[in-house]
Order: C-alpha cells, then structure tokens, then sequence
C-alpha cells in the first residue's frame, strides 16, 4: 500500500546582517509567514525569535538586526 505525502514546508532563505557588523547568510524562514502587506517583514520577527532561542541555549545574548535581504539578490 502506498504511502500518504507528507506536506512539504517550503522555506524562504535570508541574508541577516548584525549592528555589529556580522553577517548570517540563508537563515530559514517559513514562507507561510511572508507575502501579503508586509511583504518580508514578517522573517524579521521570525529571525529574532530564532536568535533569542540560539541565545538561551549558549547563554550569550542576541545582537540587534541591522537588515534582512532574501538570500540570493
């Protein structure tokens, strides 16, 4: 017997850049989240949460987003 297909989360990547000066490139970001009137704004919201999950894992506080650009362009 066959088996169902699972349903595929398509992922948008993005280029993060940090105050500091640091750079991220193709952060994941469900596409789901993005489109709409806000265009990409969403994927800043969605990046900050993964920082602050990645921070409370290493214990070093997240840095602040300077700009987002989709991976790419």
């Amino acid at each position: 017997m066959a088996k169902k297909p699972t349903a595929r989360t398509e992922f948008v990547m993005f280029d993060v850049v940090y105050e500091d000066g640091s750079q991220r490139s193709n952060r994941k970001v469900d596409a789901s989240l993005l489109g709409g009137l806000d265009g990409d704004e969403p994927a800043r919201a969605a990046i900050e949460e993964q920082d602050r999950a990645i921070s409370e894992k290493s214990g070093i506080p997240p840095l602040q987003i300077k700009s987002i650009t989709r991976s790419g362009k």
